[in-house]
This record gives structure tokens, sequence and C-alpha cells, in this order.
């Protein structure tokens, strides 16, 4: 086959195919070979169109393939509707992707002591998507100096992950926030308060906790008099 277009060894062949969408989702698909560096033939309508600079072998070889529809139609096939589908699934995946929102959680954390009379607060940030996020500590409005940003790790799940931290003296850590701003809050930032949640533990444990054991024996000794009253 290859003696009848005098090719000679070695040869080099470079081949393009694929499918572009254009503005009014019209598809447009395309097959081009080359031959030693110069375009050589392309398929269109399930046709060989020998190009210019191929000259008398690109000519010979579309009239060689021609012979042969069934290949014809296979690339045809590829070309009109297999890479469409294709395409179009992709553009679908990515359009959902690029609107995927995921909030963020939020967590506090002391890290290792730097040094005496010094507290390392963390602010921990996981679970968002997209990547873009903002985290900062806070005294009031005005974000602190010295807060030091992780490196942004992916999870298992394609979400993000993110590491904030401050060094303070221990008795300046009272006040202080952690802020994070991410597009899947809209303007609800999440909030935390360093100290607020242990605050909030020690007067449940201290106050609501016994509280409850003191209603729930009156409760008994209340009923068991009542018993004992009917029954008499």
């Amino acid at each position: 086959g290859l003696q009848e277009f005098q090719f000679e060894y070695p040869f080099v062949i470079q081949g393009i195919a694929g499918c572009e969408l254009h503005s009014g989702k019209a598809i447009q698909s395309f097959l081009r070979a080359g031959f030693e560096g110069l375009d050589f033939v392309s398929i269109e309508n399930h046709s060989c169109v020998p190009e210019p600079e191929g000259g008398s072998e690109a000519q010979w070889f579309c009239v060689f393939i021609t012979q042969y529809q069934g290949i014809l139609a296979i690339i045809d096939r590829l070309l009109s509707k297999t890479c469409p589908r294709y395409l179009l699934g992709v553009l679908d995946a990515g359009k959902a992707e690029l609107h995927r929102q995921v909030k963020p959680e939020a967590w506090l954390s002391s890290g290792p002591t730097p040094g005496p009379g010094r507290l390392l607060l963390v602010c921990h940030v996981s679970g968002f998507y997209p990547k873009p996020v903002r985290v900062m500590w806070m005294r009031g409005e005005q974000e602190q100096p010295g807060t030091q940003q992780g490196n942004i790790i992916l999870n298992a799940d394609w979400t993000w992950y993110l590491r904030v931290t401050l060094d303070v003296a221990a008795g300046e850590a009272a006040g202080l926030s952690c802020r994070v701003k991410h597009s899947s809050l809209g303007d609800q930032d999440i909030i935390l308060y360093w100290g607020h949640p242990m605050y909030i533990g020690l007067i449940f444990v201290a106050i609501i906790v016994p509280s409850l054991i003191l209603l729930i024996c009156l409760a008994l000794w209340f009923w068991r008099r009542w018993s004992y009253q009917t029954v008499l």
C-alpha cells in the first residue's frame, strides 16, 4: 500500500481530531492529517479532502481511502456524534462544578505553647468549596497583625481545609475572634469568639446539670409521697 504512494522510510505522520463548540451552540468537528510537517488530508462531510500542500500523494491517498467506506463511516460517526456528545457532557459537568458551593465548618483550638505566658490560637476551617476563602483573627472590627495562614489542603471529598494561627500574650486572648469569609456564606460570615465555648460548657456543667438532677430528685420524691398517701 505505502509503496503505491512512493513514501520513503522513515517518515512522520501527524494527526489531530476533535470538535469545537461555537456561539449559538453550533458544534464543528474536524480531522486533519499531516505528513512530514505539511498539511496532507482532512475528513469533511464523510469524504476525504486532499490538502494543496499534500500534492499528488494526498490526492492518491484520498482515492485509496474512499474505497473503504466503512472506515469513513466510523470516522464520521466518531466526529459527528461521539465527540459532540462527550464535549457537551464535559461542559455540563464543568458548569455544575463552577456553581458548586459548600459551606465551611470552623472551630477553635490552642496549639503548642510558643513560650512562657503566651498562647497559640488556632482557627480551623474545613469542608469548603470553592477554594478561595479569607480567614482572619479579629479584635472587634480590626484584623490582628501577626496572623499566620497555612497551606490550603485538599480533603478526600474534594473540599478544602485551612489552618490560621495567632501568637498572643495569654492575657490578651480574651475578646479575640476568628472570622471566616467564603462565597457559600454570602454576607453571613462565621465568627467564633475565643473562650466562649469553654465558658458555655462550664456554665452548663456547673448550673444546668445540677439543676436538672435536683428537679428529677424532687419529682421522684413527690411521686413516691403521692403513691404512699394513695395506698393509705
